[in-house]
């Protein structure tokens, strides 16, 4: 990229989290190509004031209308930058005139309408939430159809699949000669702890994950697999792959993100140390590349790379991901309402960590019946489930 092309609007949302802020250092390295011009946070005022100072974005939304008031209070000097409230103001930042691209990094549901309206928007959009394409895939990847929005995956495993592939993001495997994809996981810090202790784990243990700095919620997703039980859903509606052609190997050193293999027995692997910053780096550059600021692998002082099948009994999520996925989009969409519940609760130290995977089946058993494939209509489903899963944690909860 030459100076005489135009530096690219970027809108974060989620600026304060941790896909935000790798985000942000991407574009700190690179002036002359990004800016940030709009920013959303859910109600971290001190993080956000920060960055508002640092970048200048022209709109900064915080979900929080108490944190909207506080921020706008302490932006008095800042004329250039208009504070917007409440989910109207999130999705204002999603679809923001400046921005062309949209990173959206919002955790959870919550995520779900903002990431809708930048792809309706037909925005580039780097997709870290996969909640959106759990919860409302096909509304997604039609919306992106209709509007032209380039979508691109910046979840690791995700995007080191997209760079093995041969074809443009939104194209099917059908000519690709793709047999199958295979997505890594670390197995997070109990892969080799004794079943029998995991009613004992504690907050601290379950968020201390052994490779990745990420918040608390993924953090709990990954100790019980749910984060990849979420990602194979998340995969078989971006790829538009059937549940069959997805695996998942669990890969302790978290060097390896992705496979894919080929009908003529060859398999492409993506690699990299794991750092959030090189799948953003590329999305955001596709299909060039850029300086993430991350050093290169080294794999002699990797020393050895491992892989084994994932123990169903120690990480019951997986399956029930992977049997929601089976049931449609009311299973998905339920079963991801019912994990934040329960995710939440042992966060609160209002549920065992072992009883996660209880009160998300429980909450699939309860519930039958296919919502309609409309935003509104899948929403009132997951908030069915949230209702289900409440009700099972007070026969659940510690």
């Amino acid at each position: 990229m030459t100076d005489s092309v135009a530096v690219r609007g970027v809108a974060i949302l989620g600026a304060t989290g941790s896909i935000g802020t790798s985000t942000l250092d991407v574009i700190a390295r690179h002036p002359s190509r990004y800016r940030a011009v709009a920013l959303s946070a859910w109600r971290d005022v001190d993080g956000m004031e920060a960055l508002c100072r640092r970048f200048r974005p022209r709109l900064a939304a915080m979900a929080d209308d108490d944190a909207a008031a506080a921020l706008r209070g302490r932006l008095l000097d800042l004329d250039d930058v208009e504070v917007l409230a409440g989910q109207a103001g999130t999705v204002a930042v999603a679809e923001a005139a400046a921005a062309d691209t949209v990173v959206a990094g919002i955790v959870g549901a919550a995520g779900l309408a903002p990431c809708l309206a930048a792809v309706e928007a037909g925005k580039r959009v780097l997709v870290a939430n996969k909640e959106a394409l759990v919860v409302a895939g096909e509304l997604i990847m039609s919306a992106a159809r209709q509007s032209g929005a380039l979508l691109l995956p910046i979840d690791s495993e995700h995007n080191g699949i997209f760079q093995c592939l041969p074809q443009a993001p939104g194209e099917t495997l059908d000519a690709s000669g793709v047999e199958r994809l295979v997505l890594t996981a670390s197995g997070g810090p109990f892969r080799d702890r004794d079943p029998a202790t995991l009613s004992r784990v504690t907050v601290e243990e379950a968020c201390a994950h052994p490779n990745w700095s990420m918040g608390r919620k993924i953090s709990v997703d990954s100790a019980t697999m749910m984060n990849k039980g979420l990602e194979l859903i998340e995969a078989c509606r971006f790829f538009g792959a059937p549940p069959t052609q997805v695996d998942v190997l669990v890969h302790p050193q978290s060097l390896v993100h992705a496979l894919v293999q080929y009908r003529d027995g060859s398999t492409l692997a993506q690699m990299g140390t794991p750092d959030m910053r090189t799948p953003i780096a590329n999305a955001l550059a596709w299909p060039e590349r850029i300086n993430a600021g991350v050093a290169p692998l080294d794999l002699l002082s990797a020393g050895r790379l491992d892989f084994s099948a994932p123990d169903g009994g120690r990480f019951p999520c997986l399956e029930l991901a992977r049997s929601a996925l089976n049931a449609g989009y009311g299973a998905t969409a339920a079963l991801n309402g019912a994990n934040e519940v329960a995710v939440s609760a042992f966060l609160d130290g209002a549920l065992r960590f072992d009883r996660i995977a209880v009160v998300i089946e429980e909450t699939l058993s309860a519930l039958d019946g296919e919502p309609e494939n409309r935003l509104d209509a899948l929403i009132d489903h997951e908030q069915q489930a949230r209702r289900e899963a409440t009700a099972s944690l007070k026969r659940w909860s510690q």
